[in-house]
Order: C-alpha cells, then structure tokens, then sequence
C-alpha cells in the first residue's frame, strides 16, 4: 500500500509544488478554498498514535476540519513526504527521526515536517494551527475623543485642531473621525499630535494638544474628533 501510495504521489509531485507549509494553508483557508488540515502522523509506537489522533479529533475551531491521511510506526520516509506533496498535508513525528533522504525531499518540495517528544505540543501547535486558518475579525475600539478649541493652518503641514481631550486619550496610530452636529463630516488618520512643540504618542483626558488632519479644509471650532482603532479578535 505505501509502495502504490508512493507511486502515486509521485506522479503528482512531478508538477510544480503546492502551498505546504501552516502558513500557506491558513492563507487558502482565508481565500475560502481550504477547510481541513491535513495531517501525516509516524510515531515511534502503535500505541502513542491512538491518544494523540484520539486528541487531535477532538479539537473544533469553527468550520475548520483535521485529517489524517496516513498514520504509521517509524521515522519519516521519503514515502511520506511524497504523501504530503499529494495531500498538501503537514507531517508530524512523535519520537520519531526523520531519514536523510526524507529531509531533503522535504527541504525541495517545502513540506513542512515537525517532530515532537510531548504529546501536548503536538495539541498545542495543531490547534494554533487551526485558530490561524480562520478568517480574522476585527472591531472597532474608541479610544477617546476631543473637542476642537481653534483651528490652524500651517503651511506644508496642513490643517491642525488646536484641543482639549474630553475623554479617554488622543492617539497618534490612531484614525479619527469628525463629527459636527451628530453628522459625520470626515474620517481618516491622524497626521500628527503635539503637545506644545513636542511629537507625542498619546494626550490623556483634560490636556490640550495639536491635532493635524492633514488636508482636511472644513474643520471648525466645536467639532468633536474622535479616535479609534481597529483591532483583531
């Protein structure tokens, strides 16, 4: 069966490589066109397989699957990184070595291969493994917001908000936007923040400081600029 497997993976590895390392697949995970993790397992004995396969089926991130395409005593063979490149699957060992002629061929075709002697490193990497092939979410964090005392125009720089922070704290990584009236008038980063002539990163509650907004011409006096950020989940 290994021999035809072989065989077979051979005929597809003739063709250029495919995506094979964790962070390739998560990248087709998050293009929709990849929903299991494919997994090679060698272990040193038959009964270190069942507990760690056992484990790993148990893990669930989301809609995301795990495999196991093959599952076998001894080192890593060249066989198996054959079976890789076919399944566009990762290998993984446990207290197993891996054979000089394996490694190269791993090394050639860019099949990821990771060896363990814990079995709950093995848990650990498969399920960050899996937390990285969802899609990222993120959310809107505000971070504070300040109200707009006079408005400066600096030549070469733009305009700039001379304000108060009313609450929460002014960020320069910050973006922001400008409300008037309950009306939304503009949203972009922040281009500088100063507190006197100095750069600073952030201005906490009650301070003065200069905003800049870049070319942003209709800014007024009273306009509330508020900071956010955009963080993942």
């Amino acid at each position: 069966m290994v021999e035809q497997r072989a065989q077979d993976a051979q005929e597809v590895s003739n063709h250029p490589a495919q995506l094979m390392t964790l962070e390739d697949i998560s990248e087709q995970a998050r293009a929709g066109s990849a929903q299991t993790l494919n997994l090679i397992l060698k272990a040193d004995v038959q009964g270190s397989i069942e507990p760690i396969v056992d484990s790993l089926g148990q893990l669930e991130v989301g809609e995301i699957k795990v495999r196991f395409v093959h599952q076998g005593v001894g080192n890593i063979a060249e066989s198996d990184i054959m079976l890789a490149v076919a399944s566009q699957a990762i290998v993984l060992g446990f207290n197993v070595g891996i054979d000089t002629a394996a490694e190269r061929l791993a090394e050639t075709e860019g099949v990821e291969v990771r060896t363990y002697d814990i079995i709950y490193r093995i848990l650990e990497d498969v399920q960050l493994a899996l937390s990285g092939m969802l899609e990222p979410t993120f959310k809107e964090v505000i971070q504070g917001q300040a109200v707009v005392r006079q408005v400066f125009r600096v030549p070469r720089v733009g305009y700039i908000a001379g304000a108060r922070v009313q609450s929460g704290k002014a960020m320069r990584n910050a973006k922001i936007r400008i409300e008037r009236e309950d009306e939304i008038v503009f949203e972009g980063d922040v281009a500088s923040l100063k507190r006197f002539t100095e750069d600073v990163r952030e201005v906490a509650t009650g301070y003065e400081c200069g905003i800049g907004v870049g070319n942003f011409r209709d800014l007024q006096e009273e306009d509330i600029i508020e900071f956010y950020t955009i963080e993942q989940e």
